[in-house]
């Protein structure tokens, strides 16, 4: 059965070139479906519903009236959670303030994912760059793009469960079923008798049992020869911030070598719609930023490191040294370090011991589509907490956010509150904890607590998503460079007065207590915890190295 693309619009010859684009692009794998009539729309989604048909998208025209396309719209989302919905609009109509105001509006109500311009001509590639736009978000969703790695293993916790997150962090599409299904009996029947689990398909057709940490570092796409050579340029991270950094040094000719404990992305990627990045009106995933970002560095020359951490940082003559975790020594001639913070741990030992089985650290990317029809929590009150709610949402039966603090307006954008509370399943707890919790095997409950009552609260619970702040990773560093008591790293003039600075010129803006090496986004003591914040700072920070390059050239000389 091939997934379906629904077109509504009242205006007959507006749907007739709706329809044509539709057909004459996407017949071959979609089943093109037109009518003019919400209520027969409603009758057509039910219907696939009820056999088990997946919808891809469904388009309504702003035309229709508010309480009919608004009522469609909600009815797209209950029966089919993972539909990408879009509003089509005339073209240009978006900068009209009234329909601009109808798009953000029905965006925080969360009746829409964005807009699609109505096609102007035959073929029309605007109306097409929109469409294949949502036709990708919902093939990664899905887990169905051509390039996903499939894991097979037979509980969710242990090997499997890392073989998991290594994927999630490399930004690799993966997808993961238990070995007693139908399609890991299917998987693992493939590999061959020899086959052993955890078993990793890749998109080639090769099988993995149960792989090393090597072999996941090639699957991963990292380097595994790398040379030792000296750098101009370290980077020590892959976030926004480090991913920013490669590509402006990389793209001004600088030798790069960008090393992470795990892969690309850092917290950002388990944001599942950024809204406010700049030149993405329809918001984008933070996945998708570190895809393309690595993709981008890539091109220009930058070399990553995967699956190596950083274990010590010295200096050796004019130039910096940097241990990995395997004993090899990498010299360059500026460090950036970029290394981001980790969401910080419960320490509730019931619920420790269900880590990856129903209790996850970070985002819900890879698990959302396991919960439909089920009961998630998010422990958390920034952005990423947000954007979670409302990306289990679409798969959840009820997602509940439960927040320390007494209002979610201290640490979430206007933009997301909102959203939050236009969305029916999303429930917010504000003023509460997470105590304990447990479950056979899985996780299956959670003890709530109430700080204006005091009261205990046990729950049914399917997930809890856990994003309660972040440790910096800076422990690994000399004492040289200066932290606050976070550990978060001092730049710039917020330096304190006592460390040992042993050159004639001031500190740069981004540079640490430690001449030559840099710090940019949330590693950096008052940094602005934003992604956008994140790439400026990384961007400025490899600026500021190639100041300081001819400097250290000369001095290399002499």
């Amino acid at each position: 059965m091939r997934p379906v693309l629904l077109a509504v619009d009242g205006d007959p010859s507006e749907l007739r070139a709706v329809e044509r684009e539709l057909r004459d692009r996407y017949n071959s794998g979609y089943s093109v479906h037109c009518t003019r009539s919400a209520d027969e729309a409603v009758a057509f989604l039910e219907r696939l519903s009820e056999g088990g048909e997946e919808v891809a998208l469904v388009l309504v025209a702003q035309s229709l009236p508010a309480t009919t396309g608004g009522g469609l719209l909600e009815r797209v989302r209950q029966l089919h959670p993972h539909a990408k919905r879009g509003l089509l609009i005339s073209l240009g109509a978006w900068a009209e303030a009234s329909t601009g105001e109808a798009i953000v509006d029905a965006m925080a109500l969360g009746r829409i994912d964005h807009y699609v311009p109505r096609p102007a001509a035959s073929p029309d590639e605007v109306f097409h760059q929109a469409v294949s736009s949502f036709l990708l978000e919902w093939t990664t969703d899905r887990r169905t793009v051509p390039h996903t790695v499939h894991i097979v293993g037979e509980q969710w916790t242990g090997r499997a469960y890392e073989l998991r997150e290594v994927f999630e962090r490399c930004a690799v599409p993966h997808a993961f079923c238990l070995a007693e299904t139908d399609q890991g009996r299917e998987l693992v029947a493939k590999a061959g008798p020899g086959a052993r689990l955890p078993l990793m398909v890749l998109p080639d057709g090769r099988a993995l049992s149960d792989p090393s940490n090597a072999e996941l570092a090639e699957a991963a796409g990292a380097p595994v020869d790398l040379e030792e050579h000296s750098f101009d340029i370290v980077i020590v991270g892959s976030g926004p911030a480090g991913l920013s950094a490669a590509v402006t040094a990389a793209s001004e000719g600088l030798r790069t070598l960008v090393v992470d404990e795990g892969g690309i992305g850092g917290q950002a990627r388990s944001s599942s719609r950024i809204r406010n990045y700049l030149g993405f009106p329809k918001g984008v995933s933070g996945g998708r930023v570190a895809e393309q970002a690595y993709e981008q560095a890539s091109i220009f020359g930058a070399s990553f490191l995967f699956m190596h951490r950083a274990v010590a940082l010295d200096r050796l003559g004019d130039l910096l040294e940097l241990e990995l975790s395997d004993g090899r020594r990498i010299t360059a001639r500026a460090v950036i370090l970029a290394t981001g913070a980790r969401y910080r741990r419960l320490g509730i030992p019931s619920l420790e011991a269900l880590n990856g089985a129903g209790v996850f650290y970070g985002g819900p990317v890879s698990e959302a589509h396991a919960l439909s029809g089920k009961d998630a929590y998010v422990l958390g009150g920034g952005n990423s907490a947000g954007q979670a709610a409302l990306h289990l949402a679409r798969h959840a039966r009820r997602v509940t956010l439960v927040v320390r603090g007494q209002s979610l307006d201290a640490g979430m954008s206007h933009y997301l509150v909102r959203e939050i509370e236009a969305t029916n399943n999303v429930k917010v707890y504000t003023g509460t904890t997470v105590t304990d919790g447990g479950g056979a095997g899985r996780l299956q409950r959670l003890l709530l607590r109430h700080s204006s009552t005091g009261e205990e609260e046990n729950v049914a619970a399917d997930a809890l998503f856990v994003m309660i702040g972040a440790r910096p990773h800076t422990g690994w560093l000399p004492s040289e460079i200066a932290k606050d008591d976070r550990g978060l790293l001092f730049t710039g003039q917020e330096i304190p007065h006592a460390s040992d600075w042993r050159l004639e010129r001031p500190p740069l803006p981004l540079e640490t207590s430690m001449p030559s090496v840099l710090a940019a986004g949330e590693v950096r003591h008052g940094s602005v915890k934003r992604v956008a914040s994140a790439v400026g700072e990384g961007s400025i920070a490899t600026q500021l190295v190639r100041s300081l390059l001819p400097v250290l050239t000369a001095s290399v000389a002499r």
